[in-house]
């Protein structure tokens, strides 16, 4: 049974439609990936399968979950990780986990906390105030909050959006151990090379449609390219060729 299935997701702003009729399914385990440029409606089909926004038609099924009639149900197993998402400056890292531990588990909160101060991996500046922290250890202590609860189904934004190097190494093997360790990650990015190297399978999302999926290095065959980055390129220009 695979984790995540969408089918013919159509997502509108009023008169605007950002997702077309987008359809994808996510395995157990999988890192899935979906990538394009700015505008694409990445982070949008995110926050559908995230329950923040309302379908407007087509359907999506979280284990054994329906999005449309069970949210309540699916957002006690997923974890969402905005792009823009941010810690209340006043507390420490470790406060700041406590807080958000305390809403999924009210009377023992420890296990949950440490796990989230060991995936951060910010030693001692975890008692340190948020607002002292550097771009890269906040979002390490995002990455730590979102993934403490053992979510089914990590979603996460950009993950290292804006980060140099080291961090979003960093950021890239937390993703790549929970995924060994059975937590289903569905991520978006413009940085196709980075998917590249993260995601067992990807889908090319341009102008609100799915314009192709499969495994990167099968999609790199399939349209003699080096890099993904050349494949999305090759395949933008087919399309639009083709309309």
């Amino acid at each position: 049974m695979s984790t995540v299935e969408v089918n013919d997701l159509v997502k509108n702003y009023g008169s605007f439609e950002a997702i077309k009729g987008i359809s994808f399914e996510i395995d157990k385990g999988e890192i899935f990936g979906l990538i394009g440029p700015n505008g694409a409606g990445k982070t949008t089909a995110l926050r559908v399968v995230s329950t923040l926004l309302q379908i407007n038609s087509g359907n999506i099924k979280i284990l054994e979950y329906d999005l449309k009639t069970q949210p309540d149900k699916i957002r006690k197993i997923i974890s969402y990780l905005p792009e823009d998402a941010g810690a209340y400056k006043t507390l420490t890292g470790r406060a700041y986990l406590i807080f958000i531990a305390k809403f999924f588990n009210e009377k023992n909160t420890d296990e949950m906390v440490n796990k989230g101060i060991e995936i951060a991996d910010l030693g001692a500046r975890i008692d340190d105030k948020v607002d002292t922290y550097s771009k890269g250890m906040k979002r390490r202590l995002l990455v730590g909050r979102a993934l403490m609860t053992n979510p089914k189904l990590a979603i996460l934004d950009e993950p290292t959006s804006g980060l140099d190097v080291i961090n979003a190494q960093e950021i890239r093997k937390i993703i790549k151990n929970i995924a060994e360790h059975g937590t289903t990650v569905l991520l978006s990015s413009h940085n196709m090379l980075e998917v590249e190297y993260l995601c067992d399978r990807i889908a090319l999302i341009d102008n609100g449609v799915i314009i192709e999926k499969g495994r990167p290095k099968d999609l790199m065959i399939k349209y003699k390219s080096n890099n993904i980055e050349e494949v999305f390129t090759k395949v933008v220009k087919w399309v639009i060729w083709e309309i």
